[in-house]
């Protein structure tokens, strides 16, 4: 007897976020602490395969291969849930998802990774949803997954109440070719996940200081992508990347994610700009640095890149398209 599946496919990019999501105002639905604006990957991506079934007993979770277990199955599961509730129905599910780039490491695949498991968790029960609406869940299961939901250049709202923080699209994709190099110098697994972090930012005494400032960098930012402005944007980006590790060294217990190779790398970035190359470094809550640039400097910058001894592999990005679904079936 052949078993009722509800089933879906999604792929969905990482974003690069040019001011951080770093702690929450409210941990249960991780609204984020203060507003953030990304651009959405082309290169960086996950396919998720989500499969509804009432013969299974428990969620079955598979990342890269390997099936999740403990508290980061726990996390999908309760990622199921909410749409489980939304459908009422009470299946369990098998989950599959797949990485092209190295997960865990602070190139935000749990943003590319919880926006294609929304997206096709909505698409295999027949959920109408709005862009808002899946932009929310998603945000429940990641923050910054709230971003991946759009492509190109994203803003994502704080707000007092889950419906309103959302995000939503800025420009698309196209409307300026900003370069992303990612400088891999680490592949581990980071010893404390992002969501840990969150919960330890507000013990920082540069938590509070650091929140008033994005919303001036934010502003700063807005404007710089109306105009094209890259060193406005390079500006931005760069000291907020720096204020959100000053509040990661400085919580109680402080978070260290920079190696050696992180800060050589930087050092890099600033002596190509003394030069006279349009370059900055961003870095998510891991090691590996993130060189923002312009198209006419982007293959020279990769191909000394590429040279550094602290360098494993470069990933070269560009704005790319949002989450979207690439089958779904019943049977």
């Amino acid at each position: 007897m052949m078993t009722h599946i509800l089933q879906a496919t999604a792929e969905a990019g990482a974003n690069i976020a040019l001011t951080k999501y770093w702690g929450n105002a409210d941990p249960q639905q991780r609204i984020p602490a203060n507003d953030s604006i990304s651009i959405t990957l082309d290169r960086t991506r996950t396919v998720t395969t989500v499969a509804f079934r009432p013969d299974l007993p428990e969620d079955e979770i598979l990342v890269d291969g390997k099936r999740l277990v403990g508290p980061a199955g726990e996390r999908v599961s309760r990622h199921l849930g909410l749409f489980r509730e939304r459908a009422g129905i009470a299946w369990r599910a098998r989950v599959v998802s797949e990485n092209n780039f190295p997960a865990g490491a602070g190139i935000a695949a749990s943003a590319s990774g919880f926006a294609a498991l929304t997206l096709a968790c909505a698409a295999a029960l027949k959920l109408d949803l709005s862009p808002r609406e899946l932009s929310c869940l998603a945000r429940r299961g990641s923050g910054s997954a709230a971003r991946s939901i759009f492509g190109g250049f994203v803003l994502l709202h704080t707000a007092s109440r889950d419906e309103d923080a959302f995000a939503e699209p800025l420009y698309a994709p196209d409307w300026w070719e900003i370069w992303d190099l990612i400088a891999v110098v680490s592949r581990a697994e980071k010893a404390v996940p992002s969501g840990e972090g969150h919960g330890l930012a507000p013990t920082s005494p540069l938590h509070t200081a650091r929140v008033a400032r994005v919303a001036e960098l934010n502003r700063q930012l807005l404007d710089a992508l109306a105009r094209r402005d890259f060193a406005a944007l390079g500006e931005a980006a760069e000291q907020d990347a720096l204020m959100m590790h000053a509040v990661m060294m400085t919580s109680r217990p402080s978070l260290l994610y920079w190696l050696p190779e992180t800060v050589a790398l930087m050092h890099w970035v600033q002596a190509r700009r003394r030069e006279g190359i349009p370059a900055y470094f961003t870095i998510d809550a891991g090691p590996n640095v993130h060189i923002l640039t312009l198209p006419p400097y982007h293959e020279m910058l990769r191909e000394e890149l590429q040279t550094l001894p602290e360098v494993q592999e470069v990933i070269p990005c560009r704005p790319g398209t949002g989450a979207r679904i690439i089958a779904e079936s019943e049977k």
